[in-house]
């Protein structure tokens, strides 16, 4: 052979050679990459090619499919889908999936490799979709929305000896059944969501922080106690009334000119929502201690799943004496979600041990047998049992003879704290109610609240957390007891 068509051979070979490499690479290693593209038509194909599997409630389904004459043959269908759509989440055949639809979807749909059978393995074929269930109490879920009713918020209901979700509310809502398939009617539906300015597809009880206001004072007296600034809730606080905001002329004031701040106890302070005595309490600890505190609840944790990611709650660093003051009382910069202050509510609740929030029970493969249990699991201590067990004394006064008192439940222990939060500069927008709350029956068992509302379209004279908030904590609490 000639030397230019001995040339000429060897490189012919040589792109023979890579063509096949670049076979093999595409068909071997990068083959589950491409099958599991989300712009492969073939996967969603294969998604909606069988009913899904369901999310549960109390053991029943609140999800279903239904047949189709398209292409994707099934669609996602929801149960009472307002009411279960801030932990469902939705799946659709356009728009995709969030919360728990996304987050398990492989469960649902089937392609989870724990699914599979060694048949199926073998076969390529998908597994049946297996089943999500969660830990919520449908009588506590629907108790709360119910009363949030109209109002713009979010309520979070906890069993603070385990860490499990029983509600999660956040109104307004939206039905994800609406959305589910691909017709020019579920485009309108997702184009009429989207373009509310409520913005009903935020979980508010997860990812809308904002300011906890009063509620933030039991932060602040856990610190207190825990430091050893003061011995019990029962000793007087060094707190003049009115106070001057350190290195400022800003006068800070109490609510009301009468109520018995001055030098007042914690007890007597939660009582009346002393604004004076916290703001001392935290100039007095100084913003580390307060800040040492916050995190051991949870706050500037950007980790916390439930195991849907919750937006973080802040407890601000970089302030001086004043802003540490207002801070105390829940302003300034502190954020914090419905979900972080139910988690407080529940530490306190159960001496001091905080359990990591749980929303998902366990999951079940197709034919009922269970492919992950999940159990409680413990956050950290976040105060000692004696602290703990001083702050429920003095969150009943609150409920007894305080701003609470809408909280009261015949028959069972109950504690919170109000707030009422200032919004937009020099506090021209809607305040924002807050409570937080626990209760407990003759047999111990408890349950830990927090409700926010955002926006109750009441006058603004009228708006308060005892007022607005209080309620819904009750209407959740008597449901989670009996």
């Amino acid at each position: 052979m000639n030397k230019p068509l001995r040339r000429v051979s060897v490189f012919c070979l040589a792109l023979i050679m890579a063509l096949m490499g670049w076979a093999t690479w595409i068909q071997g290693a990068k083959a589950t990459d491409f099958k599991e593209d989300s712009h492969n038509p073939r996967v969603t194909i294969g998604k909606y090619a069988a009913p899904l599997g369901n999310i549960l409630v109390d053991g029943e389904p609140v999800t279903g499919s239904a047949a189709t004459s398209s292409t994707l043959k099934y669609k996602r269908t929801y149960k009472d889908g307002p009411l279960y759509a801030p932990v469902t989440g939705f799946t659709s055949q356009i728009f995709g999936s969030n919360q728990l639809e996304s987050l398990y979807g492989p469960l649902l749909d089937g392609s989870d490799s724990r699914l599979q059978s060694p048949a199926d393995a073998l076969t390529r074929t998908r597994a049946k979709g297996g089943d999500v269930s969660t830990t919520l109490d449908g009588k506590v879920q629907q108790a709360g929305y119910r009363a949030l009713g109209g109002k713009k918020g979010a309520a979070v209901a906890m069993d603070p000896a385990t860490g499990r979700i029983l509600g999660m509310v956040s109104t307004p809502s939206y039905d994800p059944g609406k959305f589910a398939g691909s017709s020019t009617a579920d485009q309108k539906a997702w184009k009429k969501m989207s373009d509310d300015p409520d913005s009903p597809e935020v979980n508010r009880a997860l990812r809308q922080p904002l300011p906890p206001g009063s509620t933030f004072k039991l932060v602040v007296a856990a610190a207190a106690l825990e430091n050893g600034l003061y011995s019990s809730v029962d000793e007087h606080t060094d707190s003049p009334d009115p106070y001057t905001l350190p290195h400022t002329r800003t006068t800070l004031k109490n609510e009301s000119a009468s109520a018995p701040c001055k030098n007042a106890t914690i007890r007597t302070a939660l009582q009346y929502s002393c604004n004076t005595v916290f703001a001392k309490m935290a100039v007095d600890l100084g913003k580390d201690k307060v800040k040492a505190q916050a995190e051991k609840f949870g706050f500037n944790d950007g980790k916390v799943d439930t195991p849907v990611r919750a937006g973080k709650s802040l407890y601000p660093s970089d302030m001086d004496q004043a802003q540490t003051a207002l801070s105390g009382i829940g302003q300034f910069n502190d954020q914090a979600t419905p979900l972080q202050m139910a988690m407080v509510a529940a530490a306190i609740a159960n001496g001091g041990e905080l359990k990591n929030p749980q929303l998902v029970d366990k999951l079940t493969d197709g034919g009922g047998n269970t492919v992950q249990q999940n159990g409680p699991s413990t956050y950290g201590r976040t105060m000692s049992g004696r602290s703990a067990a001083q702050l429920r004394s003095a969150m009943q006064t609150v409920v007894d003879k305080g701003t609470g008192s809408n909280a009261k439940i015949d028959g069972l222990t109950v504690g919170g704290k109000t707030g009422t939060a200032q919004h937009g500069v020099d506090n021209s927008g809607t305040p924002y109610a807050w409570f937080v709350s626990y209760a407990q029956d003759a047999s111990g068992h408890q349950v830990a609240v927090a409700v926010m509302v955002e926006d109750g379209h009441a006058a603004r004279s009228e708006i308060s957390g005892g007022g607005l908030a209080a309620p819904v904590a009750r209407a959740m609490m008597r449901a989670a007891l009996g």
